[in-house]
């Protein structure tokens, strides 16, 4: 068989390493993999490259993705689609393989369902905010940058004794943020998910300061509502109507709350695409590498309709629609646990005129 691989969505390091993995099981099957670049707009403009063991062989250790990527929708232009229909069968494909998140996914099992198009998917976000898996690649990566700059922003902190907020991404889910601020010993930590209590974490952070720390660490999602207004932007939607998040700058909104009310020196700072950028951790680069064999596996067994996943320790096959139904959230009781460890002083009853 003829197979298309596409990565599509915004990059994260594991791309790579699941293309090698889905390329070298396609080679060693008999069939012939060819990468269409560029992700769906690859396949509606017909820009394909070959892929053979040479071509991939190194990749494992690199960031990013050699195919190329965009957040293209073909169904939101009919024109759009019907190249794209077209193109794969003008182009002598059998099957695809669709590496990517919830709107990638989503795109590919529009067309396993609609125009009985041969989809296998792979699951990749780095906010981990898929379902039917447990872990996508690109989660621990980008987790272990936040860390790491955590670490920084703590030696900062400790030496001018102020307070600082790192925003980092989750549009929808706080996983990053979660996961980062339990492994940089954050003092607060604020999520899409849990609704935010400014003036709780305020009092919290003057106890923490004054109570001879001296200093303070906020980690928060990029996609966190705040409770009051924001400045005058104009909402920009991509292809698939997410609103485009640069201009909401979340993390120095709560940094400049965070001084006015507790009167401490605050300074934020935005690791933004440091987290997508960079060599996959060995995490990803096996779980990337795991998931793209079993790709290949379910397009020689010709079960497609499905997304690879990993359940545990085990890499198994899921129903695309399964993986792109709901989003995975951050459950309440999992923030309540790390509660107990970004939270460790007993809020004490707040006086009259104080935080």
């Amino acid at each position: 068989m003829r197979v298309g691989i596409l990565t599509g969505g915004g990059d994260c390091p594991g791309l790579n390493p699941a293309i090698r993995g889905a390329t070298l099981r396609l080679i060693r099957d008999g069939h012939i993999p060819i990468g269409i670049l560029q992700g769906w707009k690859g396949l509606v403009q017909g820009l394909t490259v070959p892929l053979s063991e040479e071509r991939v062989d190194e990749i494992i250790r690199e960031g990013g993705t050699i195919l190329g990527t965009s957040r293209t929708n073909p169904f939101k232009n009919e024109q759009d689609l019907q190249r794209l229909l077209d193109n794969y069968h003008a182009l002598g494909f059998d099957a695809l393989i669709a590496i990517g998140g919830e709107d990638t996914l989503g795109v590919g099992a529009r067309l396993y369902a609609e125009h009985h198009l041969p989809v296998v998917g792979v699951p990749k976000t780095m906010d981990n905010d898929l379902g039917g898996t447990d872990f996508t690649f690109g989660f621990d990566s980008a987790v272990s940058v936040a860390v790491e700059a955590l670490d920084r922003l703590r030696d900062t902190a400790k030496s001018h004794a102020r307070i600082i907020v790192l925003e980092v991404m989750g549009r929808h889910a706080g996983w990053v943020a979660l996961y980062a601020g339990i492994g940089g010993g954050a003092d607060w930590i604020l999520i899409p998910e849990i609704p935010v209590d400014l003036n709780a974490m305020c009092h919290y952070l003057q106890q923490v300061y004054h109570g001879g720390k001296h200093y303070g660490l906020v980690v928060v999602s990029e996609g966190v509502e705040l409770p009051f207004a924001q400045t005058d932007q104009p909402i920009v939607l991509d292809d698939f109507g997410h609103v485009v998040l640069k201009e909401r700058a979340v993390g120095s909104r709560v940094a400049r709350y965070i001084e006015e009310i507790t009167g401490i020196e605050t300074r934020d700072a935005v690791i933004g695409h440091i987290q997508r950028g960079g060599p996959p951790t060995v995490f990803d680069r096996v779980l990337a590498t795991r998931l793209g064999l079993k790709a290949a596996e379910l397009v020689s067994m010709e079960q497609f309709g499905s997304m690879t996943a990993l359940h545990g320790v085990e890499v198994v096959a899921v129903p695309l629609t399964e993986a792109v139904r709901n989003l995975k959230l951050v459950p309440y009781d999992l923030y309540e646990e790390a509660r107990q460890i970004f939270q460790r002083l007993v809020l004490q009853p707040q006086r009259s005129g104080a935080v």
